[in-house]
């Protein structure tokens, strides 16, 4: 006779082995500019099984875990790409203005944010309809761009103003705009919503601001040029792309101290840290790889071929 309680975690079981979300694997989108392509990896193998073509110069990237969405901003193009995360197809676009850069989704993957850098501008879409919901006036030139874990704030970062602006996101207004160094342009926020890291390409340096007020905390020297960052090992250690020194700075977040620098591939630009808190993928421009960083041993373990031109500018792996 069938054990009920057997034939229960049997059938349990058997939902979790085929649940579309067990077939889930982490991905990297890496946008290659040149080519006018996204390559696909799969961050398991460490290989590209994937190279889809998006029109319009792709530069950043935003996954939406919630609507297994890619949204690719495409600067030539004027708006953004729309991706499948799961069959990799391009299933749309969304016009947005003059040049679209920088490109975020919200923690409840309900709106996309998208900086337009000519128009000085942040448009906000919504996720189910692509529908435009409102456009914000931001700073000169906006770029990177970040959601706070609790989904409360949006940071831009405005290159040419030399700011960071702080943009509530219950009534879609800018609360506060501060200076940092010169011509930031990436930029990270800890999971506890008390940091903001800015990478300051002109000044080579990084601010780091305190969240509420974006008081300035410190200001670390790192390499020459640097575009874009990333925290890893449980926001104990910043990274942070040198372009000109073909190198990554690692920061240590307690000290606000560099305590080692990396060699990656030639002009590297897009960073992103692995759901494993482990790994760091790095985006190579002039060398059209990506260099993937062990942040406990603070190691370049893989390089990985993908298009011509890659940048990847944003949070580019998915969940």
């Amino acid at each position: 006779m069938l054990n009920p309680r057997n034939f229960t975690v049997s059938f349990l079981t058997a939902i979790l082995l085929f649940s579309p979300s067990s077939f889930s694997k982490p991905y990297a989108f890496i946008t290659d500019q040149l080519d006018n392509t996204v390559s696909v990896i799969d961050t398991q193998t460490n290989k590209v099984i994937k190279t889809v073509f998006v029109t319009g110069k792709p530069v950043g990237v935003a996954v939406n875990h919630h609507k297994q969405q890619v949204y690719i901003s495409t600067p030539n193009g004027g708006g953004f790409a729309i991706l499948d995360a799961q069959t990799f197809e391009n299933i749309g676009t969304v016009k947005v203005g003059g040049a679209s850069l920088g490109i975020a989704v919200d923690s409840k993957g309900e709106r996309v944010f998208v900086a337009d850098w000519y128009e000085n501008t942040v448009s906000v879409f919504d996720t189910k309809t692509h529908k435009l919901i409102k456009v914000i006036k931001v700073g000169k030139s906006p770029s990177g761009m970040m959601v706070s874990h609790d989904n409360r704030w949006l940071y831009v970062a405005n290159r040419v103003d030399d700011s960071i602006s702080q943009i509530d996101l219950k009534n879609l207004r800018i609360r506060n705009t501060t200076k940092v160094g010169t011509h930031p342009f990436g930029l990270s926020v800890d999971k506890k919503g008390e940091r903001i890291y800015t990478a300051n390409v002109e000044s080579d340096d990084i601010t780091v601001l305190e969240n509420t007020y974006l008081k300035r905390q410190a200001t670390i020297k790192v390499g020459a040029r640097p575009y874009a960052t990333a925290l890893a090992l449980n926001d104990s250690l910043l990274f942070v792309t040198n372009q000109d020194d073909s190198t990554v700075s690692v920061i240590d977040t307690a000290t606000l101290k560099v305590v080692s620098v990396i060699e990656v591939g030639e002009k590297p630009e897009g960073i992103s840290t692995h759901p494993d808190d482990q790994h760091v993928y790095v985006a190579n421009w002039f060398d059209s790889t990506v260099s993937v960083i062990d942040a406990k041993t603070l190691k370049v373990v893989d390089t990985i071929t993908t298009g011509e031109g890659s940048r990847a500018f944003g949070l580019f792996i998915s969940q």
